[in-house]
């Protein structure tokens, strides 16, 4: 486990990194491309800073950091909306093979994602999300089709979780189609993958209790990427309020938007606290970590969500244009609602 000091460093190296790339004219790229994000950004995180390893042990060619590390990269890429493969490879892709216990599997594959050199794409959701399997086995053949995949495009290996168990196969295999699914949020490219009777590969592990798992892992980084979005836009908002100016002075000067920014701030850390203690307690075993997860799950979704709204009205009209990046910010709030599913039971709110 690394120390707080060793954390700031590697949040300072990634932002740095990424902000070679924060010309909005690459994310425009990266949003029209093939495959939905910036191929030299990736190589660029991936060689120079080597996040695709931070996640996997050291036995499998990796750095063996853990899940609060690789975390901290997602964090960072939620406050520029680059979604290279670190959430669904080198975080929910390396997850799944290490929860399988297949170590087999986990040798052969590992080291590749480590370099960032393969990208794998975790199949899970049907239709209706992660509630249920869309794939099902017959005969030890895979049918159905996975919904809402990340990196379904850019994957070189598929790893399909099923009620009947976990599977891997490669992403080119007889049997298997790919298409982009439509989504409101255009920086987030989802995938829909088609298993025909598709030979596959059975690894070790129950698919049910690896869903179980792997979904908090899913919730804690996206609370953690929304904590960074949350962020990035209060210091936008904070920054535009100060330099507009209306009636002679500052719109920020204001009391009535002193107030409003004051309030998001406490929200922006409090949802910070939140995702941090439930990546804690979910990285420890802790038996309170589930409640932890939850509750990260709805705080951070809300916080995020009001926040990109606020951004939205304190912008005013440009706000809503291409000519700005709020509404990109709010489109991905709102779809991050909806990612992964919500909590069966929500906890309770009060007042």
């Amino acid at each position: 486990m690394s120390t707080i000091a060793e954390r700031r460093e590697l949040a300072t190296t990634v932002r740095a990194a990424l902000s070679r790339f924060g010309d909005r004219a690459v994310l425009r790229r990266a949003i029209d491309g093939d495959i939905g994000y910036d191929e030299q950004l990736w190589r660029v995180l991936c060689e120079q800073v080597g996040v695709a390893a931070l996640a996997v042990p050291e036995e499998y060619g990796g750095v063996g950091a853990g899940l609060a590390e690789s975390l901290i990269v997602v964090e960072e890429l939620g406050r520029t909306l680059h979604t290279p493969p670190m959430l669904g490879s080198a975080v929910l892709g390396v997850w799944a093979l290490l929860l399988s216990g297949d170590i087999e599997a986990c040798a052969r594959l590992l080291p590749g994602v480590a370099e960032g050199g393969l990208t794998l794409a975790v199949c899970w959701a049907d239709s209706r999300g992660w509630d249920g399997f869309g794939v099902r086995v017959v005969d030890g053949k895979l049918s159905g089709t996975a919904h809402y995949v990340l990196d379904g495009d850019a994957a070189d290996t598929l790893v399909v979780v099923t009620a009947a168990g976990v599977y891997e196969i490669d992403a080119g295999a007889t049997g298997v189609t790919r298409r982009v699914a439509a989504t409101m949020d255009v920086t987030r490219r989802l995938w829909e993958i088609g298993f025909d009777s598709a030979p596959a590969r059975v690894l070790a592990g129950d698919g049910t209790t690896l869903a179980s798992r792997l979904r908090d892992i899913a919730w804690v980084a996206l609370a953690a990427e929304q904590v960074g979005a949350a962020d990035y836009c209060l210091g936008v908002t904070v920054e535009y309020t100060g330099s507009r100016v209306q009636f002679g002075r500052p719109i920020g000067g204001f009391q009535a938007l002193k107030h409003r920014m004051a309030d998001l701030y406490v929200l922006v850390e409090s949802a910070r606290s939140v995702a941090y203690s439930a990546i804690a307690g979910l990285e420890s075993g802790d038996r309170l970590a589930g409640a932890e997860v939850a509750a990260a799950r709805i705080h951070c979704t809300e916080v995020f969500r009001t926040v990109a709204g606020e951004m939205i009205q304190l912008h005013g009209g440009i706000a809503i244009t291409w000519e700005h990046d709020a509404h990109l910010f709010f489109k991905r709030a709102h779809a991050d609602g909806e990612l992964f599913g919500v909590p069966v039971r929500p906890v309770a709110r009060t007042g």
